[in-house]
């Protein structure tokens, strides 16, 4: 059995879906989206540092063994990108503190691995998520593709195990 947490980074909100992996069999742990608060002085340092402590006691909670996280695609807005890339600076550092493992999947591959499309629209990865692991469907959109990255990792590290008859 294998306990993954999954993560769709974001600086305003963060979805994280934490899965069972027992054989070929996956159930839902939880789910649900970090949304940082905008200070006043609209410094990112603060809106990092919640996010990075959010993060922290929802593993500190859950104890996930392995995590995996969306990687960052270039966008044509170049700020919304590095701010992106900022936000997953401050969840990767939360992960390695934590000592967990952690795995980087394209936005396109996470999509294939959930619908069998790497184009696939996010309802589409959102109603296959809520098929695949049943009760997850009143959470946000966040929480549904960090749900559909735990369930990519979950597929390309499938533990085999090998028995011999002799």
């Amino acid at each position: 059995m294998r306990i993954i947490l999954g993560i769709d980074p974001g600086l305003q909100k963060t979805g994280w879906g934490i899965i069972k992996q027992s054989g070929n069999s996956l159930s839902l742990v939880d789910c649900g989206t970090i949304k940082t608060e905008i200070p006043e002085d609209k410094s990112i340092t603060p809106r990092l540092l919640q996010l990075g402590n959010a993060l922290g006691s929802i593993i500190a909670k859950f104890r996930p063994q392995e995590s995996a996280i969306e990687e960052t695609f270039v966008n044509v807005n170049a700020q919304a990108t590095l701010k992106l890339g900022q936000a997953r600076g401050a969840i990767l550092l939360a992960l390695a503190q934590s000592g967990l493992p952690v795995s980087e999947y394209a936005a396109t591959l996470v999509k294939k691995s959930v619908v069998g499309v790497g184009r696939a629209e996010k309802n589409q990865v959102a109603q296959m998520v809520q098929i695949l692991l049943p009760g997850c469907g009143k959470h946000g959109a966040d929480a549904m593709d960090a749900l559909a990255v735990a369930i990519c990792h979950a597929n390309h590290t499938q533990q085999y195990k090998i028995t011999s008859s002799l």
